[in-house]
């Protein structure tokens, strides 16, 4: 492909929207535009790199024997109100009436049309285990789309599904698709982590979430470097031994004055002493608007996760008029129910808000002062907690999501009444399992991983091209043919090449290399006057003089030895 015929616009300057590395690059290289808040194009550049990605999925998928369909993105709500989501799925689902007012969404995920799809075809036990999959646009209502396409309304997702005739069947298909996964990561140049997580509205007894390690990414994340434990704080459990409680030898509770002292660290500095000795007081709401106080310590943070299995309600936070805001605290009047941490009732002589305006109490004790209707765990580790395998310190990472695999057993099977029958007879649900990857997403976080001051250092495997070639002036005839020459050669051998032909500056030229970050790079210069290219490694600058019959199989080695290095990481990892 020409420069000058391709449809690649660059920026030199940071649009203001763009918060993240990955959406400025994407931005400034030409590959999205932006449409409304969360929507984009993908321009032609983009796209070929989501292709890339695609091609990848479908390579390992394929291999595990899996079929590619494709399922409608306008679906019927009748499935959806079977098996209990039309509401639970919240305000993210856009939802809309045909002219005939009958009830439809834009497909946020799909389970429920899947197994309306495969459950008339899925039979006996013969025609188990199947495995079906698609690479389809989603739509959710995010309430705050940011980072460009890392969070919006609009994505493309590879979701496939698993179905089995019985629980071993369905954790061997779980554990080889698993892999597919991991090999998939690897192709595209990832590093990434496979962690423990919660199912939320999808569901199912177990899943597991696939992160990308980047700074701008909302999960985060537990890993112990001695046993190798990974979770996200959502299901990471507490192995904190709790302080013996009890109220023997204990001090009188005790009113002091705190005027204007509100935050854990203003309360700390206050009473000489520790977040850890103070108790932490949220209120919270239920959808019916019951109030709830939560319970922490002062150096931990509540884990609405946890919070919400623990009640099997969705509680956000909340405000009420009648309550001193920075002077909330358990021992109270008031007659709210209290969910506390396990940590905190273990908490002797400790101090919280008196539910009263600048005023704090101390000496507070559980059992004798105030109690919970419920005390679990519902705390969020913090950076060198204990690891609940091995009791050494866990590290908090922040990732991105990029993958998340489930086991649903028979949650959607049931309701929709998708059963099979069975090799000794009778019918049985079938069991499912379902598998996610964030396509859309995977670009970005790629690009988080591999971009520097300058643009964008593509991994040969996902770049839109592997070789660019730059002609220094396009006016000369030696340098416009040796290019043409070059470019038809590495297009032989299956490589993907962009000469940038266009009549402008060298120096520009330059820039847009570096920004749009193709990895492999030849200039076409003086040095042909010697037989000679100029080569360029992206991702490791090193220019260096090369002989003209040398470059191609010199470059096509070096991507070979990329591409080859990916398989070896791809084939040596293991579940």
């Amino acid at each position: 492909m020409n420069y000058s015929k391709a449809y690649i616009k660059t920026l030199k300057e940071t649009p203001q929207d763009a918060e993240v590395s990955s959406h400025q690059l994407m931005i400034r290289a030409g590959m999205i535009k932006k449409v409304s808040t969360g929507v984009y194009t993908w321009l032609p550049l983009g796209l070929r790199v989501l292709e890339k990605i695609k091609s990848i999925i479908r390579e390992e998928l394929n291999k595990k024997d899996c079929n590619e369909l494709l399922l409608p993105i306008l679906l019927p709500s009748t499935p959806w109100k079977q098996t209990g989501r039309w509401t639970e799925y919240g305000q993210e689902m856009f939802k809309l009436n045909d002219r005939g007012q009958r009830e439809f969404c834009l497909g946020p995920t799909h389970e429920e049309i899947i197994t309306e799809t495969a459950k008339n075809n899925l039979r006996s036990y013969r025609d188990l285990p199947a495995f079906l999959y698609q690479i389809q646009t989603k739509f959710r209502d995010e309430a705050r789309p940011r980072f460009g396409v890392i969070r919006c309304k609009e994505f493309i997702m590879k979701d496939l599904y698993s179905f089995h005739a019985d629980s071993d069947s369905l954790h061997k298909g779980y554990k080889d698709i698993s892999q597919a996964y991991r090999n998939i990561f690897f192709k595209c140049g990832l590093n990434f982590y496979s962690v423990d997580a919660d199912n939320g509205t999808i569901g199912g007894s177990f899943s597991h979430e696939y992160v990308s390690e980047s700074e701008v990414g909302e999960t985060e994340f537990a890993i112990c470097a001695s046993c190798g434990y990974t979770a996200t704080i959502e299901v990471a459990p507490t192995a904190i031994k709790n302080e013996e409680s009890g109220t023997s030898d204990s001090k009188d509770i005790t009113e002091v004055n705190t005027p204007n002292i509100k935050s854990i660290d203003e309360v700390s500095k206050f009473f000489e002493t520790q977040p850890d000795k103070i108790l932490k007081t949220l209120l919270y709401a239920d959808e019916k608007k019951n109030n709830y106080l939560v319970v922490v310590r002062g150096c931990d943070e509540v884990n609405e996760t946890k919070l919400r299995k623990v009640l099997h309600k969705n509680l956000i936070l909340s405000s009420d008029k009648s309550l001193p805001t920075g002077f909330i605290g358990p021992v109270s009047d008031k007659n709210i129910p209290i969910i506390a941490d396990t940590l905190a009732t273990g908490l002797k002589d400790c101090i919280c808000g008196a539910m009263k305006k600048d005023t704090h109490f101390k000496h507070v004790y559980y059992g004798k002062d105030w109690e919970a209707i419920k005390v679990e765990d519902i705390r969020s580790l913090n950076d060198g907690d204990p690891c609940p395998n091995c009791n050494k310190q866990l590290s908090i990472k922040h990732g991105m999501e990029i993958g998340h695999t489930f086991v649903l057993n028979d949650r959607y099977s049931k309701p929709l009444k998708a059963n099979y029958t069975a090799k000794e007879g009778g019918l049985k649900p079938i069991l499912m399992g379902c598998y996610g990857i964030g396509v859309t997403r995977l670009v970005a976080a790629i690009i988080e991983q591999y971009h520097d001051d300058k643009g964008i250092c593509w991994p040969a495997s996902v770049a839109p091209y592997q070789i660019e070639i730059i002609v220094i002036n396009s006016n000369n005839e030696k340098q416009i043919q040796t290019a043409k020459n070059l470019s038809e050669l590495f297009t032989k051998d299956g490589y993907d090449v962009l000469v940038d032909d266009r009549d402008v500056s060298p120096g520009f030229k330059f820039k847009d290399a570096e920004l749009i970050g193709i990895p492999y790079q030849i200039t076409c210069g003086r040095g042909l006057e010697n037989n000679t290219v100029e080569y360029n490694d992206r991702k490791h600058p090193n220019k260096q003089e090369i002989p003209l019959t040398n470059v191609t199989d010199f470059i096509c080695k070096e991507i070979e030895k990329e591409l080859d290095e990916q398989k070896r990481n791809s084939d040596n990892s293991s579940i």
